[in-house]
């Protein structure tokens, strides 16, 4: 989830994002902080128990004097190149994340290595010699740490297309159902089976792609993949067969899309024949039961 301007202003009780200084979002199921670069005055962030990976947008916040991370999705110290030029971070919690790793000294070290300025880490206060010991047995870290190609507004488009592609799939498998129900009853009436090239709306990635969903993306979405607008073109979820000139049904309803289908095979003496049929089942369908006698 994306923390947005509407949770920030909220949560802080302010009216402008350069206002805030204290910032509480624990257990928010967070993953991407980024307007946190929009925070020049934040002086504490409370961010525990989140799913946050990337420190990089708490750089841009000057005035940060504590900062709580326990409990996230934090992979590796390099993370802390981030908060190197932070020069009032005093206080800083980071404990349970998969950076701690199985050596809790020499993860408490390269900390202070790298943040001598920290007056207490992971609650327990700094001392002197702690700062001493972490000259020669911290791990200096001077790179930021390497980043995926999907970082930067890339992820967003990897899950929308994720989503799209499982939606693909899921209308494809409920299409080919609706072809082999189709052929077993071409089959029992000693029809050929139908190719399926015979209908090219049958490519599920042209109908999802291009016809019934577009994506709606923007400042304030807190939710990336799964914000969608239904545009004019159809219902989301059911599959439309233009070329054979059929209105659309469930998916799910193999049965049904197998008969549509057979129409199409019909001439105008078969379809008359098919209306009469139609007429008489409703009429059945619509008579009231009689009671009956006790």
């Amino acid at each position: 989830m994306k923390l947005t301007r509407k949770m920030v202003l909220s949560r802080a009780k302010a009216s402008e994002l350069e206002s805030v200084r204290k910032l509480n979002c624990w257990g928010s199921r967070l993953t991407d902080i980024s307007i946190c670069r929009s925070l020049p005055s934040i002086e504490v962030i409370t961010l525990s128990v989140n799913s946050i990976s990337s420190l990089e947008p708490v750089s841009h916040c000057p005035n940060l004097s504590e900062l709580y991370l326990r409990k996230n999705s934090i992979p590796s110290l390099d993370e802390l190149f981030y908060l190197k030029e932070l020069p009032r971070l005093r206080v800083l919690w980071m404990a349970e994340n998969p950076c701690c790793g199985s050596d809790p000294r020499q993860y408490r070290m390269t900390v202070l290595r790298n943040l001598p300025g920290l007056q207490k880490l992971d609650n327990q206060t700094v001392t002197e010699e702690e700062l001493s010991q972490a000259l020669m047995e911290g791990k200096e870290i001077t790179t930021a740490p390497a980043r995926q190609a999907s970082e930067n507004g890339h992820a967003e488009l990897s899950c929308e297309l994720s989503t799209v592609d499982s939606s693909a799939d899921t209308e494809s498998d409920a299409l080919s159902e609706s072809m082999e129900e189709t052929n077993k009853i071409r089959e029992q009436l000693g029809m050929k089976p139908l190719p399926r090239d015979r209908f090219p709306s049958f490519s599920p990635r042209a109908s999802s792609v291009g016809s019934r969903k577009k994506r709606v993306s923007g400042p304030g979405s807190t939710s990336p993949c799964s914000q969608y607008e239904d545009s004019p073109g159809g219902a989301p979820g059911l599959p439309t067969y233009p070329e054979a000139g059929l209105p659309s049904a469930p998916p799910e309803n193999n049965l049904l899309n197998a008969v549509l289908l057979l129409l199409k095979e019909l001439d105008a003496k078969e379809l008359e024949v098919v209306q009469q049929t139609i007429t008489r089942r409703l009429q059945a369908l619509q008579k009231p039961e009689l009671p009956q006698d006790r």
